[in-house]
Formats: structure tokens, C-alpha cells, sequence
């Protein structure tokens, strides 16, 4: 890069640590504005700092070679995590379940499903450290793909350019806790949006993809091989059912099939409510209108993410038509930055990506930081500490989840390796105790805890013993044994005390299996919850298909597919005006409502 590169970049980071610095003060008053920033920070920066979190550039690295690699079809792929399809499930009805319970982390929210008992506090111990060791796994993710970035681009060793980001960002995020990751988050984002649209114009005006051209997957040994396409079988929206790829891309053979495994996936993630950097804006919107809002923000935004991967592998294809044929697809990010961006603008670009993974880094680290102090420190250790001692915990936690997930990296050999057993191994051991426990009343905070370690067993071993284990069957294997235990040990306990799963319910509204439940509840009552239930079923079935919608419209327009870009935006315009009248119309205005049904669970610290 030439000098005026290196001096945006420089620029670009001095300003973050100013901000996150200057907003010290702000966070330092307390674990409520540390970890929730007060409840008061609006709902455009809670979508727009989420839209930031999730655009890290490890995951960007993976799907700009997987479309590289495999066409317009490598999204569908992305369904298992990448397209954060979940964002649709907290738009409909989890962001306001969530909201309503008014507590601090998903851990702590174990007690106010199972009660304060042993069982309660079983739940959140094991919800704690689980979510510690995700936050953990997701830091180690996190330093491999911006390792390898930072490393290319700068020509420096990879580990040294993942300690020099992990630093940096380390200084503002464990200083200024949610309020620092907020609006450091929303600063990046307009440097991360002028970087894509820039891109996007690029590739509009200078690129178009040749008839025949060659791209290259890896064969699993540390070597390439080179395979032919065509410009209408990489433009194809349309799946096929099966494909022959050679290499480590050869369990995609199976297509159709994985498709279904990873919308299925998906779809349970987002009837799980998750965990995680993602809920904690949700702990920490206003209310539950804005809850809703912020998601759909938070979605309309990401749709920004699908053209610019699409452009990066465009632009790697053209780079391999003039050129030698980029062999590793993990590196046509790096590859296509340095050799195809102008001067300027590539530290722009640069310093965009770079605000892109220290975003999901700053977010991560403070939820994984939460649970620490509150779910297990404060409830457990030391329950009379003061402010001062609690704010010292949350930066000392915030601290060795890095140091921890830094060391974590050498697990792992490819980006897209750790990002598999991250989604559909642990991920699966952890999301079906989280699904179960809002649509079940016998399920107990015995059956949370069991299933949750578990699976966490189960994803462990899986990765010691079967490393070779292709997705799906990480997913059905850790997925099913974690399913087995978490009912078996609930109907070897005793159920949850039937006042707890009737404040649970009055408040929260779900729905499922809750006819015990139910008959303690007043028929007016009643039938505003099941109308409220019908309501958010009918928008779900809408907001899955339209944000799949948004994402390959958005996607589809930089290959100038210009017929397939019309049949999607008719498709897409008309999920929009349905969602518009199944779910935007019907937004709470406040939740006085909710909060009136049990005006004595406000205060949060009496869970």
C-alpha cells in the first residue's frame, strides 16, 4: 500500500480509540451502563451497531470465496450462519419476548423461566459459562480471519497482525463497555458503508464476468485445483440439488439437501432467542417497539453485505481472466484489496474491513464479559460487591476472554473450519435446550442445565475424535444427542413451580406447549395472546422468505442479471407489503402493558 494508505488506516484508529476513550465516563457508572448502556440508547444505533458486528471480516473472507468458488449459489450455503437469519425471527416476536423480561443477560434470564431455586440457578450457572466458552470461540474466530487479513495487507506475520487488532480494539471496548461499543460501532459503520458503495461502483462500471472462466477450491492436503464454470451456471439463483465439487467443497455435494439442514438450522436459532453479543441489544432497547424496530434496521442494513461479497468475487474472477487464477479462495479479499483497489482508496477499504472485525470483536467481548460479572461473580461469588468492584471484574473478564480466545486460534486450520464447528457443532449443542425452554412448560432449569453441557460435551468430542465430520452431520449428531438428554433429564426432575411458568407466560406471551399453563389465565386475557400468537406465526412465515428476498435482490443486482433481478424485486415488494400489515401495524407502542400484568418483576434485581 503506499504512504496515504497507511495514514488513513492510522487516522481511522486513532479517532476509534478517541471515541471509545471519551466515552469512558459514560459506562463507568455503573454494570447497567456498562453492559446495557442505561436502556437508553436508540433503536437506529442499536440496528446500526448490530449491522456492524455482524459484517466481521472473517465472515466476509469466507462468503466472498464460497460465492467465488461456487457462484450465486455459495449464499445458500451462508444460510447456516452467515445470513444471520434470525434477525427475522427477533423482528416478528423474539425481540419483544426477550425485551420483556427486563433483565441484564440471557443467563440471568434462566431465573425468571425456572425460578430462583436450585433449578433456576443450575440454568443460569451452566447458561453463563456456555455462553463464556461461545464468546471464547467466537474471539478466536474472530483473531484467525482478521489475522490472515491484516496480515496480507500489511505484510507482517498473521499473529502478530491478530495481536496488533485484538490490542487496539481491546483498549476502547473493555474502557467503555455497551456504550463505546454502540457508537464506536455506528462511527465504523459509515466508514464500512462508504467503503461498499464505493466497491459496488466500481464493479457496476469496470467489471463484467467473461462467457467461460476458471476458479479454484481447495482439495483438503494444503493444495488447489482449478475448475472451469460459465457465467450463467455462477449466475444461477436457482439451487441445484446436487453439486460435484472437488476438495473440502465436496460435502457441499449434497446440496438441496444442505440447504434444508441449514434453513432448518437457522430457523431453530431463531426460535431459540440465541445468546450472545446479538440479545444484548435487545436487553438494552428502549422498549419492545424498538426492539422490533432496530431488527428490521439491523436487516436492511446487512443487505448491503450480499453485493459487496459479490463484487469482491467478481472482481477475483476477473483478476484470474488476466492473471494467474487466485488458488486459495480465503484469500481473494486480500488479494483482490491489494492488486485491484486504487491508491486512497484502498486504506479506505482497508480501514473499513478493519472497523468490520473489530465491531463483532468490541461486541462479543462485552457480552462474553457480562456473564461473567453478573451471572456469576455478583450472583454467586460475591452478591454485596459495589459498583466499583463489579466495573473492575467486568474489564479484568473482558480481558481473559481475549488473552483466551487468542490462544484458541491454533485449534484450527482454515477460517471455514472453525467457522462449521462453531455454527453447527457447538452451536447445535447449545441451541436446542435454547429452543425448547420458551415453547414447553415441563421443561426445567434441570433439563437447560443437563443439555446444555451435554452438548457442549458432545461438540468437544467431536472435534477430538471425528475432526473430518462433514456439517450436517456435526449438526444432526451433537444436535439430537443434546435433544435426547435435555428430556430425559426433565422428566427425571421435578417440573418448574407453576406460579413461576405463570408469570413467565402472562408476561412474555409465547406460544407452544402452555395448556397447563393457560387454564390460569383469563379468557379476555386469553384470546388477546392467542390473536398476538396467530399475528406473529403469519409474519414469521412472511419475514424468513422476504429477508432471503432482500439479501439475493441486493446480491443479484451487481452481476447485472437483470431478469432475475426483476422477478425478485416484485417478489420482495410484495413480503414487504403483507409484513406491513401482518407486523409493522401492530408494533407496540410501550410495553406498559407488559410491565402492567406483574408491575412487582421490574426490578430486575429481585431475580
Amino acid at each position: 500500500m503506499a504512504t496515504i494508505d497507511y495514514v488513513i488506516i492510522v487516522v481511522y484508529l486513532t479517532a476509534l480509540i478517541g471515541i471509545g476513550l471519551y466515552l469512558q465516563h459514560w459506562a463507568s457508572k455503573g454494570i447497567d451502563s456498562y453492559f446495557l448502556g442505561d436502556n437508553d440508547i436508540p433503536w437506529w444505533a442499536l440496528g446500526a451497531s448490530g449491522m456492524a458486528s455482524n459484517l466481521d471480516v472473517s465472515g466476509t473472507m469466507i462468503i466472498a470465496a464460497l460465492i467465488y468458488a461456487l457462484g450465486v449459489q455459495g449464499f445458500y450455503i451462508e444460510i447456516r450462519g452467515g445470513v444471520v437469519l434470525l434477525l427475522a425471527f427477533f423482528m416478528v416476536f423474539m425481540g419483544k419476548w426477550n425485551r420483556r423480561a427486563r433483565v441484564m443477560t440471557l443467563a440471568e434470564w434462566m431465573e425468571y423461566r425456572f425460578g430462583s431455586g436450585r433449578q433456576g440457578q443450575a440454568a443460569r450457572v451452566f447458561a453463563a459459562f456456555a455462553n463464556l466458552a461461545f464468546a471464547i470461540a467466537t474471539v478466536t474466530y474472530f483473531a484467525q480471519g482478521g489475522g490472515i487479513f491484516l496480515g496480507e495487507i500489511m505484510g507482517i506475520d498473521a499473529d502478530l497482525a491478530a495481536v496488533l487488532m485484538i490490542l487496539i480494539a481491546s483498549i476502547y471496548t473493555i474502557a467503555s463497555g455497551m456504550y463505546g461499543v454502540v457508537y464506536t460501532d455506528v462511527f465504523q459503520g459509515f466508514l464500512i458503508f462508504g467503503a461498499i458503495l464505493y466497491v459496488i461502483y466500481l464493479v457496476m462500471g469496470q467489471y463484467a464476468l467473461p462467457p467461460e472462466f476458471a476458479v479454484s477450491v481447495p482439495m483438503g492436503d494444503g493444495s488447489f485445483r482449478e475448475i472451469e464454470t460459465t457465467r450463467q451456471a455462477w449466475t444461477n439463483v436457482v439451487p441445484d440439488w446436487r453439486k460435484e465439487v472437488p476438495g473440502t467443497y465436496g460435502q457441499y455435494d449434497l446440496f438441496g439437501l444442505g440447504i434444508l439442514v441449514y434453513l432448518f438450522r437457522s430457523c431453530i436459532d431463531g426460535m431459540s432467542g440465541t445468546g450472545g453479543y446479538i440479545i444484548q441489544r435487545f436487553y438494552a432497547a428502549k422498549d419492545e417497539r424498538e426492539a422490533g424496530l432496530l431488527s428490521a434496521f439491523w436487516i436492511v442494513l446487512m443487505s448491503l453485505r450480499w453485493p459487496f461479497v459479490a463484487c469482491i468475487a467478481i472482481m477475483g474472477v476477473s483478476y484470474g481472466v488476466t492473471n494467474e487464477v487466485i488458488a486459495n479462495p480465503e484469500e481473494v479479499l486480500p488479494v483482490v484489496i491489494l492488486e485491484q483497489i486504487p491508491v486512497g482508496l484502498k486504506g479506505l477499504l482497508v480501514a473499513g474491513l478493519i472497523a468490520a472485525a473489530m465491531s463483532t470483536f468490541d461486541s462479543v467481548v462485552n457480552a462474553g464479559a457480562a456473564y461473567w460479572t453478573r451471572d456469576v461473580y455478583q450472583r454467586f461469588v460475591n452478591p454485596d460487591a459495589d459498583e466499583t468492584t463489579l466495573m473492575w471484574q467486568s474489564r479484568v473478564s473482558s480481558a481473559v476472554v481475549v488473552v483466551i480466545g487468542m490462544i484458541s486460534t491454533y485449534a484450527f486450520s482454515t477460517l471455514n473450519d472453525v467457522w462449521s464447528w462453531l455454527t453447527l457443532s457447538l452451536g447445535a449443542g447449545l441451541l436446542v435446550p435454547q429452543v425448547i425452554r420458551w415453547y414447553w412448560w415441563r421443561f426445567n432449569g434441570y433439563g437447560y442445565a443437563g443439555g446444555v453441557a451435554v452438548g457442549m460435551v458432545l461438540a468437544v468430542l467431536q472435534r477430538i475424535l471425528v475432526p473430518e465430520l462433514a456439517e450436517m452431520g456435526q449438526f444432526l449428531a451433537v444436535g439430537s444427542g443434546t435433544f435426547v438428554a435435555s428430556v430425559a433429564i426433565t422428566f427425571a426432575t421435578e417440573p418448574t413451580d407453576r406460579d413461576v411458568l405463570h408469570t413467565f407466560y402472562r408476561e412474555t406471551k409465547p406460544f407452544g406447549l402452555w395448556d397447563p399453563v393457560r387454564e390460569r389465565i383469563d379468557a379476555i386475557d386469553l384470546d388477546a395472546i392467542r390473536a398476538e400468537n396467530r399475528r406473529d406465526i403469519l409474519s414469521i412465515c412472511l419475514a424468513v422468505p422476504w429477508q432471503l428476498t432482500l439479501f439475493l435482490t441486493t446480491m443479484m443486482v451487481v452481476t447485472k442479471a437483470w431478469a432475475t433481478v426483476a422477478v425478485l424485486s416484485v417478489l420482495l415488494l410484495a413480503l414487504s407489503v403483507a409484513l406491513y400489515f401482518t407486523w409493522y401495524r401492530h408494533l407496540s407502542v410501550s410495553e406498559e402493558t407488559s410491565a402492567a400484568v406483574n408491575p412487582a418483576t421490574a426490578d430486575v434485581s429481585e431475580r
